[in-house]
C-alpha cells in the first residue's frame, strides 16, 4: 500500500467513478490508475468498487470505509507537510483563498494589502466561484480558507466562523423614480424589472423570501454572477439592481444612487471556513485576524477542536 494508491482511489471517487476523468485530473494514464487500484484491493483482500465489466458502478460497503480512511490519511499527510513548512520557513509559503467575486473585489483588497506587507514572502492565490464552489474548494483541501455567505455552513467537512453581517441596497440610475419613494417598499420595487445575483450567490434566497412573504412576484429580468455585471445592465436601462451594499463605491459609481433596502431584506452573514482537522500555518491565523479581528488564534483553535460554538457573531 502506498500514498499514490490512496490518491488514485480518492480521485476516482471524486470524479464520479470515472477513471478516465480521474486520470486526466491527475495527469496520468487510465491503465495506470486501474492497475494501482487493483493492487490496493488485492493487498487489502477486498473489493473497494462494484464493477460491471470494466466500468465502476459504486463503492462496496467496505469500500466506503476504505475511502473515508484514505481521505483521513491524506489529510494527515498534508498536515505533516504543513508542520514541516511551518518550522522550516515560518514566514514564507502560499495562502490560497476561495471566495466570491463580491468578497474578492470589495472586501479582501485592503485585508490582503495589509497581509502582504506583513508577509511579503507568502504568495497569495485567489480562487473565485459561487458559494458551493467555495465550499468544495475548501473541503477538498485545495485552498486554506473559504469565504462566502451561503453554502459553507452546510458542508459537514468544514468549521465556519461568522465574521460580519451585511445587507443590500437597490441600485438605480441618477434621477430614477424610486429615489422619491420614501420609505422604499417591496411593492414599489416589484413594479420595476430587477437585475440581481444568480441563485447561488450572495443572499438571493433572502431576496426571494422577502418578496414571497408579501405575496409578490419580482420581475427578475437578468441574473449575474457579480455586482459589476449588474451595474452594467442597470446602466443600460434593463432594470434596477439589488446588490450587496459593500459593492457600491460612491466615488466610482457616480452614475448611480444606492437606495437603502436594509428594512426590506433580512441581514446575511459572511463566514470564513476551514477544513476540519487541518493544521494551519502561522500566517493563516494572522490572515484570519486581519479579516475578522474578533478571532484570536486560541479562538480559531477552539473552533477547530470542536470546543466552541460559532453560530453567532
Amino acid at each position: 500500500m502506498n500514498l499514490q494508491q490512496l490518491k488514485y482511489l480518492c480521485a476516482v471517487v471524486d470524479n464520479g467513478l470515472n477513471v478516465s476523468d480521474a486520470a486526466e485530473a491527475l495527469y496520468t494514464s487510465q491503465p495506470g490508475i486501474s492497475k494501482q487500484i487493483r493492487q490496493l484491493e488485492d493487498e487489502l483482500g477486498l473489493r473497494v468498487f462494484v464493477r460491471q465489466g470494466k466500468r465502476l458502478t459504486s463503492l462496496t460497503p467496505a469500500g466506503e470505509v476504505v475511502v473515508a480512511t484514505a481521505r483521513r490519511a491524506l489529510r494527515e499527510i498534508a498536515n505533516l507537510k504543513r508542520v514541516a513548512d511551518e518550522y522550516r520557513a515560518e514566514d514564507s509559503g502560499v495562502l490560497a483563498i476561495a471566495t466570491t467575486h463580491t468578497q474578492a473585489r470589495y472586501v479582501l483588497p485592503q485585508v490582503l494589502s495589509k497581509f502582504s506587507a506583513q508577509f511579503p514572502k507568502v504568495r497569495l492565490v485567489l480562487h473565485q466561484g459561487n458559494p458551493v464552489q467555495v465550499a468544495a474548494h475548501t473541503s477538498s483541501g485545495e485552498v486554506d480558507v473559504g469565504i462566502a455567505t451561503e453554502a459553507l455552513a452546510d458542508d459537514p467537512a468544514l468549521i465556519t466562523l461568522p465574521c460580519y453581517q451585511w445587507n443590500r441596497g437597490v441600485l438605480v440610475p441618477k434621477g430614477h423614480p424610486l429615489v422619491s419613494v420614501k420609505p422604499l417598499t417591496l411593492q414599489a420595487l416589484a413594479a420595476h424589472p430587477i437585475v440581481t445575483y444568480d441563485f447561488a450567490f450572495t443572499g438571493r434566497t433572502a431576496i426571494n423570501a422577502a418578496f414571497a412573504a408579501k405575496g409578490l412576484e419580482p420581475n427578475v429580468v437578468l441574473t449575474a454572477l457579480d455586482a459589476d455585471v449588474i451595474k452594467t445592465y442597470v446602466e443600460l436601462g434593463m432594470g434596477v439592481g439589488i446588490i450587496a451594499r459593500m459593492a457600491f463605491d460612491p466615488e466610482k459609481d457616480t452614475n448611480f444612487e444606492l437606495l437603502d433596502a436594509s428594512h426590506l431584506f433580512g441581514a446575511s452573514t459572511t463566514r470564513l471556513a476551514l477544513r476540519k482537522g487541518v493544521f494551519l500555518r502561522g500566517y493563516v491565523y494572522d490572515f484570519i485576524s486581519l479579516f475578522a479581528p474578533q478571532y484570536t488564534r486560541s479562538a480559531v483553535d477552539a473552533a477547530l477542536a470542536g470546543n466552541a460554538t460559532m453560530d453567532a457573531i
